[in-house]
């Protein structure tokens, strides 16, 4: 008979070194930036109206704490990997009904699909295309991930209440101890913001982005 190591017992235990990847969802130029394509035909004044939360969330520190969880994980040689909305192809035709309804699309090859330049990723990094919330759901991540011999999974990245949330879900589902860095998330409210991470508490891990570094620099 194999002998198997024993399941872990609860989500609150640290990151399985050399068996966790770093997940960044949707930090892209389309909806995180000012000039993205989601913004597009609206004013400076009706972005901060609609927006102003939002944008203050990104620019006041999770932009920053993006870039710094990045160094980390890199640093500690684990594997980071970037999803993007982003269409397979030019009309948008392979999209999910959600984004079709919803109105994104992002054609192929398209510069609102690019990473922000905050967090571009390295030459030999993983970035996947999504078509739709959840990137389990269009991506062959589930797949990739277990070829990388990940069981820790780490999160960040917007919209807290959607796709961040949605990948949570599916990941726990799917057999992945996930740890979302809280102050690394934002979406349209801290209500909504706020509201999600009381609601997917049951399905992982919750800590900010200083006590992620601090964790993985206990590794050294």
């Amino acid at each position: 008979m194999v002998s198997r190591s024993p399941l872990p017992v609860s989500r609150e235990i640290a990151c399985l070194p050399g068996e966790t990847a770093l997940l960044f969802i949707d930090a892209q130029r389309y909806n995180c930036s000012r000039k993205g394509g989601q913004f597009a035909g609206l004013s400076a004044a009706e972005i901060e109206e609609r927006y102003g939360f939002f944008f203050a969330a990104l620019e006041g520190g999770v932009i920053e704490r993006w870039a710094r969880l990045q160094a980390a994980f890199r640093e500690r040689q684990e594997e980071v990997l970037y999803t993007v909305m982003e269409s397979l192809t030019r009309d948008g035709r392979d999209r999910s009904l959600d984004y079709k309804i919803s109105g994104f699309n992002i054609p192929r090859g398209n510069p609102d699909a690019q990473m922000l330049p905050q967090i571009m990723p390295g030459e030999d990094e993983i970035v996947l295309p999504k078509s739709s919330c959840s990137v389990f759901m269009s991506t062959n991540i589930d797949y990739l991930l277990r070829n990388l011999q990940v069981r820790s999974l780490v999160i960040a990245g917007v919209l807290t209440d959607q796709c961040v949330d949605s990948a949570i879900r599916d990941a726990c589902d799917l057999g992945y101890l996930v740890t979302v860095v809280t102050d690394a998330c934002a979406t349209h409210s801290a209500e909504r913001h706020d509201w999600s991470l009381r609601n997917n508490r049951g399905f992982c891990r919750q800590i900010t982005t200083d006590a992620m570094i601090a964790e993985l620099s206990a590794r050294a």
